[in-house]
Parts: structure tokens; sequence; C-alpha cells
């Protein structure tokens, strides 16, 4: 008797998934972008099965397609925590302390200061290079919404604000 693992189920769901956005994109020619965004989207990151899904999906090789998701940063290799921070590191955003900002909530979080996830998995900070909203600066983005004009103690209050009481 053949007994199905818990995996199984999640990687139906994930293929069934891709599938759809696959062929949505099936008749466009380069449209590996659009296919690996969506799919991000949809399943919060890029697993290795994911992307070698993709890739026999789309006749592509598996290096062309990790060639195009390890070149732009938008995509993500690794699982993300619930909360997304991304701390801009513009001309703007540096001159007006993003430094400090990253110190406090790297800090605060318990990560070091070049961010990744928490091992809660409730955060994961990124730096990133603009966000383009240089008026706002410095300036963090918590789960697609911007908070601006901060110093130390207002990035520490934007963070608790989003923890989880424990």
């Amino acid at each position: 008797m053949v007994t199905k693992t818990k995996a199984e189920p999640e990687q139906a769901s994930e293929r069934a998934r891709l599938d759809k956005i696959i062929n949505k994109y099936r008749k466009q020619k380069g449209a590996l972008i659009p296919i690996l965004q969506e799919a991000q989207d949809s399943l919060g990151y890029l697993s290795e099965e994911s992307l070698f899904y993709i890739a026999k999906a789309t006749k592509r090789t598996l290096a062309q397609v990790y060639g195009v998701t390890t070149f732009f940063t938008q995509f993500r290799l690794e699982p993300i925590g619930e909360h997304l921070v991304r701390i801009c590191h513009g001309t703007a955003c540096h001159v007006g302390g993003a430094e400090d900002i990253d110190a406090t909530v790297c800090g605060h979080l318990g990560l070091s200061e070049e961010g990744g996830t928490t091992d809660d998995m409730e955060f994961t900070v990124d730096k990133v290079v603009c966000v383009g909203a240089c008026s706002l600066a410095p300036i963090m983005i918590v789960d697609g919404v911007a908070h601006g004009r901060l110093n130390a103690d207002r990035a520490r209050k934007v963070i608790k604000g989003y923890q989880k009481e424990k």
C-alpha cells in the first residue's frame, strides 16, 4: 500500500497554480518574467521545485530560469516572513539616516544589520536601493504601506505596531 506524504497535496496545489499561470502566458513569447512574478505572488517565493517545474513547462533550461531569478532582485528564492519590511537606501534616505533605521529595526528584531528573516517567520527585512519616495526620506515600506520621515524611535514604533503579542 502506498501512502501519500504530507508534501504531495501541497505539491499538487502548487503545480495547479503554476499550470494556471503558465497557461495564461503560453502563447506569449518572452513571458518568463511575468510567469515568475505571478508564481512568486501566488507561492510567496520561488522554490527550487517551482523553478524546475516552470523551466520544464516553458521548455527552458533550469539555468535560464535560475539566471533570470538571480539577476532581478525582485525575485525571492527563500520564504519570507509574515511582514515584509523594505528599508530604502537611496541617496536621500541614506543621507537622512537609513543606516540608523537599519540598525534599530534589525536590532529590535534580533537580526544582523544585513536583514533577513526572523526565526519565527514573522518579519523579513530587506535593504532596497530606492522606493521612489525621496520626499518622505528616510522611508521604509512594511507590507506595502509607506512609513516616512523616520528616525530610529519612529521606526521601532512602526515595527512594534506590526508585532504579535507574545
